[in-house]
């Protein structure tokens, strides 16, 4: 499939086969070209837990407006970013670029981030929008449906989960094989948003 075919064909799917099981080889496939998604810096401050355990999605479930994506679909992921990942280690980011960049960008990413809380977050959030529209739409090519997610307690899901003090929930997305119908895509005309030089 192409990506324009993968893109006209996405949809979010709003009930799913609680049958069907994903294959580990289609999982590992749909995650690990997903990770091949840009970065800021190349940090990759994506964390994503894969929500296995039945009685956990059913709790996640209970807290988000009890939608049935959570519990039915063949694979349920958090997104979540580590909020101080661009100071973990960081000279692994670029270990296979030359030596004249990594002594360029390491200092940088400091000067980029250190005390600056909302710019690691705001960067963090812009990487997971891209890893999840990689996920969605290898998703589709893999013959699956998906549904981004972010009407549930994110507060309640982080205790669900145990998410870490400095990581933060970007948000959700379940993959499964869809059984719901949808309706026609309403988009607005480019006209509409595509603003040419300024406001």
């Amino acid at each position: 499939m192409d990506v324009i075919q993968a893109l006209q064909q996405r949809r979010a799917a709003k009930a799913f086969d609680p049958n069907h099981q994903m294959a580990p080889e289609t999982r590992r496939v749909l995650l690990e070209n997903a990770a091949l998604a840009p970065s800021a810096y190349n940090i990759q401050h994506w964390r994503v837990v894969d929500v296995r355990d039945p009685a956990l999605r059913q709790a996640i479930r209970d807290v988000a407006w009890g939608q049935s994506q959570v519990t039915d679909a063949s694979l349920l992921l958090v997104l979540c970013a580590d909020l101080n990942a661009w100071q973990e280690n960081p000279q692994r980011y670029w270990a296979t670029a030359p030596q004249a960049v990594q002594d360029f960008l390491l200092p940088k990413l400091d000067e980029y981030y250190r005390g600056k809380p909302q710019v690691a977050r705001d960067e963090a959030m812009r990487s997971l929008g891209l890893l999840g529209m990689a996920i969605m739409l290898l998703a589709q090519d893999l013959g699956y449906d998906s549904c981004p997610m972010d009407g549930f307690d994110f507060d309640a899901v982080a205790r669900l989960i145990q998410l870490p003090q400095d990581h933060a929930i970007g948000y959700m997305i379940a993959v499964g094989k869809s059984v719901g119908t949808v309706w026609e895509r309403n988009r607005e005309p480019l006209s509409h948003w595509v603003i040419e030089n300024h406001f």
